[in-house]
Parts: structure tokens; sequence; C-alpha cells
């Protein structure tokens, strides 16, 4: 195979991948902070990492990647004080979610799974080696900060200069901060708040703040210095920014030489937001798309370019998956079998891989092969095409399975359109009934509506 090359945020430019330890990656990517269902935006984070764990195993190399859990975040305390429940009933309901959710797309668990609540002690002693450090001060407030300034590598990751960030600050941040651009380590309890979350340190009792957690998880999990650390580009700053700040800091040596950031969800060529209300979880978008229509969607867009999501483009991965299954329709496949890398489409899906994740032009090998199938219908081939299309996590079912199930859905998607139709129609909306009969003929589908009020529909 080829080298792999892989785009490193903190180079800004592709890089051949070499391991710390020969033959072995050490990945950390920062999960998700479990208080509510996760939407599209998470699926296509943890569909980017899926991809990279998948081929990095596929080349050969022996991969602990961990993934961690945010069980303690305001957001989660503020949630689990309106639903009247505890934080670990929240979070542990909204863990179960996320599972089902990418068991469905096909997301492999990582190989560990840490909870924030589980690493305080490892957190607090962090802390205490960055006071040590003199990056680290108590404020009057009781709050323990990060000092900012006294870590020269600061911005090295997200290309922002101290100075940019003093002209963007806020000046009446936190009264607390020696300077404005200082985060909190550990947030001090409030005597007001009798029942607030908290443990104890030698700072008074309180709980961490965010950006340490990952940095105690990830150093508890891979040690100090490791291969690859990975995340949404909306963490770039300030969250791996601090990371970096925090780990460096206390350590004295590299956190991590390769920093993956996957690009955003948009929709309309917005980004995807609740407050924008352009929101969709992934159970919202399964109950009207297949599950591996939702991967091949994902996967076709290159995980560092944006995501731009709509039903269209759903509508379109769909057939272009069909496409995929169709090919190996009426094809006796025999056992499964190992891909061949000496082959030549093997060769170029390779390639494509080892250039920085490259499913776009995988998927294009994929579909380069399918022409040849259609016109040879070689078992040989297609268990090759199949045995690709699975490094990826495509094609896991047989072919009838597949065409059998788009063929239900589409069915089930004619019959909500009559139903609309009907409702129209009762309500005297005629253009809207005229619209919904045009659009379905344009699909092919014939309506006959009967003297009992009912309609038949045939294919055309």
């Amino acid at each position: 195979m080829s080298q792999l090359k892989i785009y490193n945020t903190l180079a800004r430019d592709k890089q051949d991948f070499v391991p710390i330890v020969p033959g072995q990656v050490g990945m950390y990517v920062c999960g998700m902070t479990i208080y509510d269902y996760c939407h599209i935006g998470h699926a296509r984070m943890m569909m980017a990492f899926d991809v990279v764990y998948r081929w990095l195993t596929v080349s050969g190399y022996q991969v602990n990647y961990v993934r961690n859990i945010t069980d303690i975040e305001d957001k989660i305390i503020r949630r689990a004080v309106e639903n009247g429940e505890s934080i670990h009933a929240l979070t542990s309901r909204f863990e179960r979610y996320m599972d089902e959710d990418t068991q469905a797309l096909g997301i492999l668990p990582p190989t560990s799974v840490p909870h924030a609540t589980d690493y305080v002690p490892q957190m607090l002693g962090i802390i205490e080696l960055l006071e040590k450090n003199n990056l680290a001060y108590q404020a009057d407030d009781g709050d323990v900060n990060y000092a900012v300034r006294n870590f020269p590598g600061y911005g090295k990751l997200s290309g922002k200069s101290l100075d940019d960030l003093r002209a963007g600050e806020r000046v009446d941040v936190n009264t607390g901060k020696r300077d404005a651009l200082d985060f909190v380590l550990w947030k001090a309890s409030k005597e007001s708040e009798p029942d607030e979350v908290k443990w104890p340190s030698k700072w008074g009792s309180g709980r961490p703040g965010w950006h340490i957690e990952c940095s105690a998880m990830s150093c508890a999990t891979l040690g100090e210095h490791f291969d690859i650390h990975g995340g949404g580009a909306d963490l770039q700053f300030p969250h791996h920014e601090n990371e970096i700040a925090q780990s460096e800091g206390a350590f004295n040596k590299p956190m991590v030489n390769y920093w993956l950031h996957n690009g955003f969800v948009r929709v309309d060529n917005e980004k995807m937001s609740k407050s924008l209300g352009n929101f969709f979880t992934i159970r919202d978008v399964l109950k009207k798309y297949d599950a591996e229509v939702v991967r091949f969607f994902i996967l076709k867009a290159h995980y560092r370019s944006p995501l731009n999501y709509s039903d269209a483009h759903l509508d379109d991965a769909k057939v272009g998956l069909t496409r995929l299954y169709t090919a190996l329709d009426g094809i006796d496949l025999g056992e499964a079998v190992a891909v061949d890398w000496t082959g030549p489409y093997a060769v170029r899906f390779a390639d494509a891989m080892n250039d920085d994740f490259n499913t776009p032009i995988a998927i294009a090998v994929l579909f380069d092969m399918v022409s040849e199938l259609n016109k040879t219908k070689s078992p040989a081939l297609a268990r090759q095409y199949r045995a690709l299309a699975d490094v990826i996590g495509l094609l896991g079912r047989s072919a009838q399975q597949f065409l059998q199930g788009a063929a239900s859905d589409a069915d089930a998607g004619i019959a909500a359109l009559i139903v609309a139709r009907t409702e129209a129609k009762k309500a005297k909306n005629f253009a809207e009934s005229d619209r919904i009969r045009a659009e379905l003929l344009t699909s092919g589908v014939i309506l006959e509506d009967k003297p009992d009020g009912s309609t038949n529909w045939r294919r055309a």
C-alpha cells in the first residue's frame, strides 16, 4: 500500500503518518456531552473517526481508540434540574440512546469510553502540576484558572495570537480572572447552592472545568504523549487549544502528534444549530431514511469538507446506494473473502484512503467496479467489491434484503403522499392536491380515484 498521509491541523498540511510506537496507534476523540439526543452533526463526527479507526486497523495497526463521555457540565446540570432527575439518570439514559444510534449507523464502538466523573482525581493532579509550573492560580472567587499568558505556545493550534484574542475579548467576562483570556480549571462550589454537584479539593469543594476533563482522560488512557487527537472543527478553539495548554504546561512535552478535525454539517449554507431551527436528531432522520443510506450520505463527502444536509441529498444517496447493491443482485457471492490489496481496484481504493481518508474517491472506485460488474457479473469481482465496501462499513446486507427494503420504503412514501393529497382535497386545497398528483406522476406513479373516495395507485 501507499504511505498514509493525514492532514494535521497543527501543521496545516498533509503529513506522512508515523506512529510513536511502530505498529500501534493511540487515538483520542472528544465525544458527547450527554444531556439530549445526538444530532446529525454528532453522527458526522463519530462517522469520520469510525472511518479513521477502521482504516488504521485494516492497515495493520493495533489501535487504542478512546472516545470520552462528558457526564458533568453546566448544560447537564441545568437539564437534570429542569427534569427533576439525578445527573446520573439523565446521562445514563442519553448515553444508551447514543449507543443505539451509533449501532444503527454501523459506527464501531471505541476501544474504551472513559466518563469524566471517573477521572476527577487525575484532573486535580494536573491542576496541581499547573499551579507548580506557575500556570494556574486561585482567584478571589475561589475558582482555579489557567494563566494563558504564561504559556508561550498558546494559539499554535488555532493560529490565533494573544493580541488577536485580546482585541476580541469581553472585558467583564469574569472579574475573578487576572486576565480575561484565562479559563477555568476548577469551579468553586457556592454556599448558596448546597445541593450543587461537587468534589473535595485542596482549593475547596467544586467541580472541574470542561477543558481539564479531556486532558485528564486522554493522559490516563493514552499517556502524556500520543498519536492522534480528533474532534469537530468547532472544538479547535478554545477546547483543543486549551487542552494543549493544560497537558503540555503540566508535563513539559508535546501532547499530540496529529490533530484531526471534521467539517461542519450545513443546512442551506448555514451551520446546523438549534438556534436557527435547522436541527435534526439522528433519531428523526432514521425515521425517514434507512441507516445505511445515512451512512453512505455522510461518507460521500470528505470528512474535512462541509456536509450539506437536505432530504434531496439523502434521496440522491439512496439512489446511489441502491445502484451499489443492484450490482450484486443475482450473483452467487459464496463465502466472504479478504481484500486482495494487489488488485487494480484495491490499489486505487487504498491510495484514496491513504490520502487523508478520502472516502469520496474510494466510493468512486466502487462505482467503477459496478460498471464492470454490470457487464461481467463476475462472482470473483463481486466478492472483492463487497470486501472493499465493507472496509468503510457499506454493503453489509444481501442485495435482496436491501432492495426489498428500499421498495418497501418507496411504497410507504407513496402512501404518505396519497394520504396528504386526500387531506388536501377534504380541505378543498385543490392546488395542493394537484401538486401532489403531479409529483407522484413525475415519479412514475399513476393515481386512480374511486367513487367511494379511496385512491388506488399503480406504477406507469
